[in-house]
């Protein structure tokens, strides 16, 4: 199934790595250096937090954690390996802790998939598209999830089951739910009546 045009990069492949002796001198504690690279790294790790939680406030949360956890296991870190792409573990790993943790308490009883909600009302443009991050935060959590993390982060669908703790199988399945959910959402009058030979 063709991948929707999410127009946007992942976090390792549009942030820089860091300066080797920014990351040393954090690693010594250093408040200036993390400041530096909480500068450098804070709003795309934002960004990824919120895409999973879906609420401002869930993700600056998830952003606090993630450099409470940078803070304590820079030093494991190891200089031979992709800095960007260790901090977007982190980064993913805290936001889908989050997800479990609001779900557990909000909905206790709710299924994996959750409900589909219908994009907030509002103007819609002249082409009558729903706009994609109206359509996205219309998904259920999970689902979401695994949307941004396989077509936007380039995990595997096999790396998304681990995280999430399901199969890979469950993976496929959500995002091909995800693919036609988001179709319908953003499909014009024009498209329906290609797709049926009807008018809408």
């Amino acid at each position: 199934m063709k991948t929707l045009p999410l127009v946007t990069a992942s976090l390792s492949t549009y942030l820089c790595e860091p300066d080797r002796d920014v990351v040393s001198r954090a690693r010594r504690g250093e408040h200036a250096a993390l400041e530096q690279l909480y500068a450098a790294y804070g709003s795309a790790l934002y960004t990824l937090a919120r895409r999973i939680c879906a609420r401002d406030e869930d993700a600056e949360e998830v952003l606090q954690e993630v450099f409470l956890e940078l803070h304590r296991s820079l030093r494991r870190y190891r200089p031979d390996g992709s800095f960007a792409v260790w901090l977007r573990r982190i980064a993913v790993n805290k936001a889908i802790s989050r997800l479990r943790r609001e779900k557990l308490r909000r909905h206790p009883s709710l299924d994996d998939e959750g409900e589909w909600r219908e994009p907030e009302a509002g103007v819609r443009p002249a082409a009558h598209r729903v706009d994609l991050e109206r359509a996205l935060g219309g998904l259920p959590p999970l689902t979401r999830t695994v949307v941004w993390l396989h077509d936007v982060e380039g995990y595997t669908h096999r790396e998304i089951g681990r995280l999430l703790g399901r199969t890979t199988s469950f993976s496929k399945s959500q995002l091909a739910r995800a693919y036609v959910r988001l179709r319908a959402a953003l499909a014009t009058p024009s498209d329906a009546v290609a797709e049926t030979g009807e008018v809408v």
